[in-house]
């Protein structure tokens, strides 16, 4: 199977320091990182979680689709967002505080019980959210159309 890869080349301190994340594998593009941009509620840049929140997406609508197609349905479409949440850590430090996978989906041979089914699976068994085990994963999942 295939392995990516991407780097980052930080300078400076933790506060007043900056990073350079390369996508390596795709060569799609670059992103500058700092940490206080990372912590603030405004999103100027890209940081960690957000690229957490995007691997996740992504993740998940794949297993979901998957899944559907086995359960006899076919996918029309899906919209999936993540919310991933960074906050203290009662340990010290940060740390993911939660995962919130909302899916809006049109598909057609599935009832709302079956859709339900299949993305509940997708949460548990995408290898994203395999990965994240140590944090809360919340889904909110509905047909549409």
């Amino acid at each position: 199977m295939a392995t990516r890869t991407a780097r980052t080349a930080w300078t400076g301190s933790l506060q007043e320091g900056s990073g350079r994340v390369e996508l390596v594998s795709s060569g799609l593009g670059t992103y500058d990182v700092t940490f206080p941009r990372r912590t603030a509620e405004d999103a100027d840049g890209t940081s960690p979680e957000e690229l957490i929140a995007a691997a996740h997406s992504s993740c998940f609508a794949m297993q979901l689709s998957g899944n559907i197609g086995r359960a006899g349905g076919t996918v029309v479409s899906l919209d999936v967002q993540a919310d991933v949440s960074l906050g203290p850590d009662p340990a010290g430090g940060l740390h993911l505080t939660g995962i919130t996978l909302t899916v809006r989906g049109e598909v057609d041979g599935l009832d709302a019980a079956g859709f339900r089914e299949a993305a509940e699976a997708a949460r548990t068994g995408c290898p994203v959210s395999k990965a994240l085990t140590g944090v809360e994963i919340t889904l909110d999942a509905a047909l549409e159309g």
